[in-house]
Order: structure tokens, then C-alpha cells, then sequence
């Protein structure tokens, strides 16, 4: 079945006929190659709002998880410039209290939660006791996709606000499910590392295969949209329907037989961020949280190069200062999350945002990125429809290896 799919997805005679019988799928692989292409970013402004949201999110929520942690909900203003992590996200700590009035109370006795903030984090708090199974889930698999089933818990720092892991995750959390987690630290190492102790063939299971609905995954697609005014030449289109057919291998399976160099197992690559930003609570994650996991998750160096030559799958948001990795898939051209895709803490972050905005001055809300929210602002692409891309405008340079 393997061997028909891959013929009937490229469409060439040859390499394949020679390969003789029993020989390992993964090894006539490695002599498939196909264009090499280089794509333009083209900037689009609907994702661009929905990352440019979150622009204080972080700084105030941090704030606000402290101020609700102590006694009564409030914080002395001496206790609160001790903070260094605090003073890390939000520079100036006064300037920042008095400019978001709509989440912060400022008083002689310190700071507190505005009823609106209070209530809203109660509600968070809530959220995250009903949705801990999944949560754990998600923890689970994110483990199951590296090589040693074990990560740093500084990565998973780096990922805890994706994630939707509360800031108190390793006491709070962790120590419920003894089952499934350990900390450890290896001999030689200053790191602790979370360990998986548990493998669950469940779990084991990505988005895209669960997409097929019990067909056929051998050679499933990726959902591919592009911004509008991108467009693709005929080469590209042909790259791109003949890299779609190829085999998908699961991010969760054993990849160790497949030639890095090879596009099969680029789309090896590209599954394993899909299914990790499907992980996320946003369907996004900054591009610096994963760049120091290439050992980890098994990929070749420079592996985030995929995030740019696959622009229909993924947006590289430049916003805030930093390059934001977006599935473009569950935004379905929008700002907004598609409902099938939202996550209960996500809507919760929205109201968040929200209420951040309101405190600002009418003439600086709109700054950063206009809403966009329901807009046509993609394209979306099939095998059916591929080759109407290739009427719009050229946005890609294709180079013949």
C-alpha cells in the first residue's frame, strides 16, 4: 500500500522499480528529490493582530497571578519592587500598574485586582481545574515526541504560557501524577529534567492523523492556506501537490531509518511542529522557545528553516520584537481562533486582552494591528484546487538541485 501511494504521489517511473523486493519503504526513500524551493514571507495582518493582542498579556498576567497568590489579593508596592521577574517583563513597575487601571488598583496599602480582574482570574482558576486532565494529556504527548521522553523544565518554562501550565506547575501539578512524571537530575548535569515515565498508545495519536477519521494515513496532506496576494508558480505547485502525497510518518513514531536530507523526512519535520504547536492553547509559540530542541525532538540543523519554506502551513508573525510560529490552519484566515480549535483558556486570555485594551487611550488601541477578525485574508489550498494559485502574483524563487 506504501509502495502504491508513493508512486501515485509523485507520478515518476524508476527508483522505485529498482528497489528490490523487501526492501525497507524508508530506504528506497532516500533517493526521492524533489525542487528546492525558497519562499518570500508576505506579511499577513490578520495573524499579526492575534499575536500583537498578547503584546502586555504576559507582563500583566504574571503581575496579576502574584497579587492574587497573597493574602487578601493584595501586595505591598516595596514587596512588588522586589520582583525581579517582574521588573524583567514590565520595565517601569508603577508606569505599568497606573497605565492597565482596568486590571490594577493602586493605593497606599499597595496594589490590588479590580473586580473585573479578580473576577476574571477566578474564572481562569477554575478554568484550569476543569481542563487539568487535558492539560496533563497535552504535557504527555509533548514528552512522547522527544527522543529521550524528557525535557529540561527550563524548555518547558520556556513553553509553560503555550502550554497553559500554571506558574506553580511543579508543585501544583506534577506531584498528582507520580504515575506519569519524575524529576531528575543526570549525573554531570545542572539541569532537572522532567521525565516521562509512562508511554500511552492513545496519546500517541497526532491531529492529522485524527483528521483521516480512521482512513487512510499513509500519505495524509497538511491543510495549506496561504495569505492573499501570495502566490505560486507552476513549479511550485507541482513541489508542493508531489511533497503533499509523500508518506507522513508520526511525529510519535521511530524516525531513526529516514535520510535527514530528503524530503520525506522534512515532512517528518513539519508534522512534529504541527502536532507541537497543536499542543499549544493558542496554536502558536514564539520561534526561540523550541530553537534549543533540535537534539531533543531528532532534527537535522537549522531544522526551524521549515517554518519558512512552508509558509502555507506555517506564519512567522514579526511583531512584539520577536518571530511568533503560527498554525495557520486554526485561524482559517482570521485573527480568531476556529472554534473546533479553541481552547476554553483561550477565550479566557481574549477577555484578558480585552480588558487591557479598554485602559488604553481610544487613539492607541487600534496600534499594533487592526483586529481582523473574520476576514478573507487567505487563500485556502487543496490537491483540487492548487492551480488557481498559479494566476496571483509570483512570491516565490524556485532553485533546481
Amino acid at each position: 500500500m506504501a509502495w502504491q501511494c508513493l508512486r501515485a504521489a509523485t507520478g515518476r517511473k524508476g527508483w522505485w522499480d529498482a528497489a528490490p523486493s523487501g526492501t525497507p519503504l524508508f530506504a528506497a526513500q532516500q533517493r526521492a528529490t524533489l525542487v528546492n524551493v525558497k519562499p518570500k514571507w508576505v506579511k499577513d495582518r490578520a495573524l499579526d493582530a492575534a499575536v500583537s493582542r498578547e503584546r502586555h498579556l504576559r507582563a500583566a498576567h504574571h503581575l496579576l497571578d502574584l497579587v492574587f497568590s497573597r493574602p487578601g489579593h493584595r501586595v505591598s508596592r516595596s514587596d512588588l519592587l522586589a520582583e525581579r521577574s517582574f521588573q524583567r517583563l514590565c520595565g517601569s513597575a508603577l508606569e505599568f500598574l497606573g497605565r492597565f487601571h482596568t486590571v490594577f488598583a493602586l493605593s497606599r496599602g499597595g496594589v490590588s485586582l479590580t473586580d473585573a480582574a479578580l473576577d476574571l482570574r477566578q474564572r481562569e482558576v477554575h478554568c484550569l481545574c476543569a481542563t487539568e486532565h487535558d492539560l496533563v494529556a497535552r504535557l504527555r504527548r509533548l514528552l512522547m515526541l522527544t527522543l529521550p521522553r524528557s525535557l529540561p523544565l527550563h524548555t518547558i518554562d520556556l513553553l509553560r504560557w503555550d502550554l497553559g501550565l500554571p506558574s506553580d506547575y511543579r508543585t501544583s501539578i506534577l506531584p498528582r501524577y507520580p504515575g506519569h512524571f519524575t524529576l531528575e537530575q543526570p549525573e554531570g548535569d545542572e539541569r532537572v529534567w522532567l521525565r516521562l515515565l509512562s508511554w500511552d498508545d492513545l496519546l500517541a495519536v497526532s491531529e492529522l492523523e485524527k483528521s483521516a477519521d480512521g482512513g487512510d494515513t499513509t500519505c495524509l496532506p497538511f491543510p495549506v492556506s496561504f495569505t492573499r496576494g501570495f502566490g505560486l508558480r507552476s513549479k511550485s505547485v507541482a513541489w508542493l501537490r508531489e511533497w503533499q502525497k509523500l508518506p507522513y510518518t508520526s511525529p510519535y513514531a521511530d524516525a531513526s531509518g529516514l535520510d535527514r536530507r530528503t524530503d520525506v523526512s522534512e515532512k517528518r519535520n513539519v508534522g512534529v511542529f504541527h502536532e507541537l504547536l497543536h499542543l499549544t492553547v493558542a496554536k502558536r509559540t514564539e520561534r526561540q522557545n523550541v530553537s534549543n530542541m533540535r537534539k531533543l525532538l531528532g532534527m537535522p540543523q537549522k531544522f526551524t528553516k521549515v517554518f519558512e519554506r512552508h509558509p502555507g502551513i506555517f506564519y512567522l508573525s514579526r511583531v512584539r520584537g520577536t518571530q511568533t510560529v503560527v498554525l495557520r490552519e486554526a485561524y482559517g484566515g482570521g485573527s480568531q481562533l476556529l472554534e473546533k480549535h479553541a481552547h476554553p483558556l483561550a477565550s479566557i486570555r481574549e477577555e484578558y486582552s480585552t480588558l487591557l485594551k479598554a485602559a488604553l487611550p481610544p487613539r492607541t488601541r487600534g496600534r499594533g494591528g487592526g483586529d481582523g477578525s473574520n476576514s478573507p485574508s487567505e487563500c485556502t489550498v487543496t490537491s483540487a484546487n492548487l492551480e488557481c494559485t498559479q494566476m496571483s502574483r509570483c512570491c516565490i524563487q524556485e532553485d533546481n538541485h
